[in-house]
């Protein structure tokens, strides 16, 4: 049984869609459809399509049902985030706020502290490279200030820095 092809575009619109298009598959299904509505045979446009009838018709469908759109490949879910928006928030504010010296005993965060601190918090296990991802995701590089003591004097770093004259003398 063949399964029409809802009125709407004509082949040059279909070409010229298939023309715009960013995803080659997409395009390759929109040809296939222009040669149908050209009046080739179902499988004469199937082979152009590379594809057969079979799959020609379930796009056929797909296009019948959502249109332009219908004919891109969803994305497969994958597997579902360890952790909610709302921990990550979490995170990112305990990582803007820094860690404290007396409560956690360290002067900055590595990746190895907030993934056992995710552990302690919400019971996830979280891997350091998938911490770093997930800073990442909030907006956070990998460059960090240089660590400071708590009892470091204000002027202590401008007193060690080079002050040395330049060797040669511009004229």
């Amino acid at each position: 049984m063949v399964v029409p092809l809802r009125d709407g575009l004509s082949a040059s619109e279909f070409r010229a869609a298939a023309a715009a298009a960013k995803d080659a598959n997409q395009a390759r299904r929109l040809l296939a459809l222009a040669a149908v509505r050209d009046g080739l045979s179902r499988e004469a446009a199937a082979k152009a399509g590379g594809m057969d009838r079979q799959t020609l018709r379930d796009w056929v469908h797909a296009y019948n049902e959502h249109g332009i759109d219908g004919l891109i490949n969803k994305p497969p879910p994958g597997r579902p985030a360890k952790l909610s928006p709302g921990q990550k928030a979490e995170i990112g504010e305990l990582v803007k706020a820094g860690p404290d010296i007396e409560k956690d005993g360290l002067v900055r965060w590595r990746l190895a502290d907030l993934a056992r601190i995710t552990k302690e918090r919400f019971g996830v296990s979280v891997d350091e490279d998938t911490m770093g991802r997930i800073l990442h995701e909030l907006g956070f590089s990998r460059i960090s200030a240089r660590p400071q003591h708590p009892g470091q004097g204000d002027g202590a770093i401008a007193d060690f820095k080079k002050t040395s004259q330049p060797s040669c003398a511009r004229p």
